[in-house]
């Protein structure tokens, strides 16, 4: 089976299996949006260090630049929520901030030495629409005014339909803005209460019907397993609105209980959530209804409609993660821009700080705002081939390894493909000649777990005072 073959096969699963597996593996991991993962970087890379990087955008001036812009202000707090985020309803902050992102804008575009053309832009958050339609048009033309929008450029953005307005809508759809993606969590009254996000499931329709008049053609949800007071009926209650409203994309969360960065998290205590068992049974019984309702399985915790471009990049074998997910832009160049965003460059991590005054400072000072950061040396990039494979094509042909890195990949790897024997027999992965491997159904569910058999930074991290990671499953 090839790489490609491996991901796109159907996605069967013996589900009384899978109950009895899955307990194995509830462990802290990473989500490998990177590798290696962000705990690994450090301050010694700073705003020069990706003053360096930048310039070597120019060195290929004509391919294509994947943006993101993280807006992070909110109108009130989501107890759920560890996302970076600054709650307000002051208008000053906006205002400071926009003129902050424009001189963070300006200096990257100086520094890159050339105007890549934007093949990909996402927005989030926070919340995008906390800004107003002004507002939106002045961001829009700041990040664009620096790095056009290429022909048939992919536009998202991430919304709240408690506050995101039609005009809002109408003025992103004008913009170029064709994919959007709503929070929606979950439809449960007790549920919405307990996480402070009461959202009428009329007030979501309302806005997907708005969105899609309006010209978006991807309308996509946000929903999370693992919530307090969530239980299997009234996930499935939840689900059978989600379906009725038939999103193209759906991003199926587990609920992370991390209290060393969501203080607000501590307010649930322990018996308001879901049994490790009720929670697995939860999790299940939401992939058996989008597989049933004709949604592929992406991978992790994404489903897509079979005519997404992301199904269709899992079928062709082209399909890629980054900060922002899965995407189709194959190995393309992220720049990003506000509190907390995260560079991806050929060889380079850079993120910006993430506490917004201390942003607004350093770029005004600077034009910079970066913290942290890490070069990529000879085995981070060979790991990070191997765990994107896995992640994003499910297999592993040693032959693609030899013919990028000149060696074997059983004897670079014989350790990390020893550790696999459980895995093997739980069902979990294929292995062969010369160390070829294939994700079986059940190990897609579990990709993560099978991806840090390969982090050689994992085995440090575990084990400390505090956690690093959120669990699996």
């Amino acid at each position: 089976m090839t790489a490609a073959h491996a991901s796109a096969a159907p996605f069967e699963v013996d589900w009384e299996h899978a109950a009895a597996i899955l307990p194995r593996y509830v462990e802290a991991g990473p989500r490998y949006t990177s590798y290696p993962t962000a705990p690994v970087w450090d301050a010694a890379y700073g705003a020069a260090a990706f003053r360096e990087d930048l310039a070597r955008l120019a060195e290929r001036p004509g391919d294509p630049l994947s943006v993101y812009v993280h807006v992070p202000f909110c109108r009130s707090l989501c107890h759920f929520c560890a996302c970076n985020r600054v709650i307000t309803e002051k208008p000053e902050l906006p205002a400071r901030y926009l003129d902050a992102i424009a001189r963070e804008v300006e200096t990257v575009r100086s520094a890159a030495g050339v105007a890549r053309p934007v093949s990909q832009l996402h927005w989030g958050g926070g919340t995008p629409t906390h800004l107003a339609p002004e507002q939106i048009e002045r961001l829009f033309s700041a990040v664009t005014g620096a790095f056009p929008l290429a022909a048939g450029a992919e536009c998202s953005i991430e919304v709240d339909p408690r506050v995101t307005t039609a005009r809002q809508v109408e003025t992103l759809a004008a913009l170029g803005f064709t994919r959007i993606s709503l929070g929606v969590q979950d439809f449960d009254p007790v549920v919405q209460k307990a996480i402070h996000r009461v959202q009428s499931v009329e007030q979501t329709a309302e806005l997907v019907a708005g969105a899609r008049a309006a010209g978006f053609h991807s309308v996509a949800f946000d929903l999370i397993y693992g919530l307090p007071y969530q239980s299997e009926a009234s996930m499935q209650r939840t689900l059978d609105r989600v379906l009725g409203l038939a999103p193209d994309r759906v991003a199926l969360y587990s609920y992370a209980h991390v209290t060393w960065v969501a203080k607000q998290q501590r307010g649930f205590e322990r018996h308001d959530l879901p049994e490790p068992a009720a929670k697995l049974r939860i999790l299940v019984d939401a992939i058996r209804r989008f597989l049933a309702a004709g949604y592929v399985y992406v991978g992790f915790d994404h489903f897509a409609r079979p005519d997404d471009p992301l199904a269709a990049a899992l079928a062709a074998g082209t399909l890629r993660r980054n900060f922002m997910g899965y995407t189709t832009q194959a190995g393309v160049d992220l720049v990003g821009f506000g509190p907390s965003a995260i560079s991806e460059l050929s060889g380079a991590y850079a993120q910006s700080a993430r506490e917004l005054g201390a942003w607004e400072a350093a770029v005004e000072s600077g034009g910079l705002a970066t913290i942290r950061g890490h070069r990529l040396d000879a085995d981070d990039r060979r790991r990070a081939w191997v765990i994107a494979r896995l992640l994003c094509q499910g297999a592993l042909e040693p032959a693609e390894y030899a013919a990028r890195f000149g060696e074997p990949f059983a004897e670079r790897f014989a350790a990390e493909l020893a550790s696999l024997a459980p895995l093997e027999r739980d069902g979990l992965v294929e292995r062969g000649d010369g160390g070829r491997l294939a994700l079986r159904p059940l190990g897609r569910l579990l990709a993560r777990c099978v991806a840090m058999r390969f982090d050689a930074y994992l085995p440090a991290q575990q084990g400390g005072a505090q956690p690093l990671f959120s669990r699996t499953v």
